[in-house]
């Protein structure tokens, strides 16, 4: 297996932690690099990461690091970094400070990786894709973000639980936006090819569907403080090796489209096909006159969001 040389995690949070555990176990990279602002964190998380590979056989060296300069050369990045929306804050407020922080690290990007291909999952992911692809410079093909990969997984294991069946059986889309407005694709989702509608009644699938849209409200609610990381880390894991592996995975993911499903200069969850080069295509499926008008409102949401993001100050980027 060809492995890579570097591939840079930014944010060492419970995300960019659980992450760069994830990308040492799977043995695609000589080197992870956890970066984060805050003094030991990531190299406190680096070396507890790298403590386990005797146990664990691998051979990825982790670093942690406070310095972005670390990142040079690496040929995968992944965008972490950013705040969670807290009481009192406003959606404006949360754009603009995470936009900040995007802005700053895909600016780093461009300096000291300009290859890399990049992959987006802090929030709104849409958004912050968009945005960090813009003041990258980076080819869009190699800047897409998470967002229908975790919202499908929380779908297939929520049909999966409902009729008893394997996970890995359940197979479907989310698209959209990774947020109220996803759109799971209930038209192509089957269980080892038996259609979804002949195994559940409606009322059921509307339950599941809603689930599915409050996936991580519900986990927050469930903790108190703090949000989910286990499924999320193991969908940009997948998506990592999809590009590090050059495997042609036919994935959800939020991508640039351009003239696909009529939408153009807009960042959106759709299927795309993932290889070494980042999106090789997107694939444009069939959807019922509803999904399409549902994955029209999911595009619009984020068009609202950019519109609130283009009228404010222009971000102080921290240093």
């Amino acid at each position: 297996m060809n492995v890579l040389g570097r591939i840079a995690v930014l944010g060492a949070g419970n995300i960019g932690g659980s992450l760069a555990q994830r990308l040492a176990e799977m043995d695609v990279a000589r080197e992870v690099v956890l970066f984060d602002i805050i003094e030991g964190l990531p190299e406190g998380k680096a070396l507890d990461i790298q403590q386990s590979a005797p146990i664990l056989g691998f051979s990825t060296r982790v670093l942690g690091t406070t310095s972005l300069d670390a990142i040079a050369g690496a040929e995968i990045v992944v965008e972490t970094a950013g705040l969670a929306r807290k009481p009192g804050m406003s959606r404006s407020d949360l754009l603009a400070k995470n936009a900040a922080i995007v802005q700053g690290h895909a600016e780093a990007v461009r300096a000291k990786a300009p290859e890399a291909v990049c992959i987006v999952v802090t929030n709104p992911v849409d958004v912050m894709t968009y945005y960090f692809r813009e003041r990258s410079g980076l080819p869009a093909p190699r800047v897409f973000g998470e967002s229908g990969t975790l919202d499908t997984a929380r779908f297939r294991w929520f049909v999966a639980e409902a009729l008893g069946v394997a996970p890995r059986d359940v197979t479907g889309f989310v698209l959209g936006t990774h947020g109220d407005t996803m759109v799971p694709i209930l038209s192509l989702t089957s269980v080892s090819g038996v259609p979804l509608s002949r195994l559940l009644p409606p009322d059921r699938l509307a339950a599941i569907v809603e689930r599915t849209k409050q996936g991580g409200a519900e986990i927050v609610n469930l903790l108190k403080t703090g949000s989910a990381y286990y499924a999320p880390t193991a969908s940009q894991a997948e998506l990592v090796r999809a590009v590090a592996l050059d495997e042609h995975r036919l994935l959800s993911a939020s991508a640039h489209l351009d003239g696909a499903f009529g939408e153009r200069d807009v960042y959106i969850g759709a299927p795309v096909v993932l290889g070494r080069a980042g999106i090789e295509r997107v694939v444009e499926i069939d959807l019922t006159p509803a999904e399409r008008t549902a994955f029209a409102a999911s595009v619009a949401a984020v068009r609202s969001d950019l519109a609130i993001l283009a009228k404010l100050p222009a971000p102080t980027v921290p240093r």
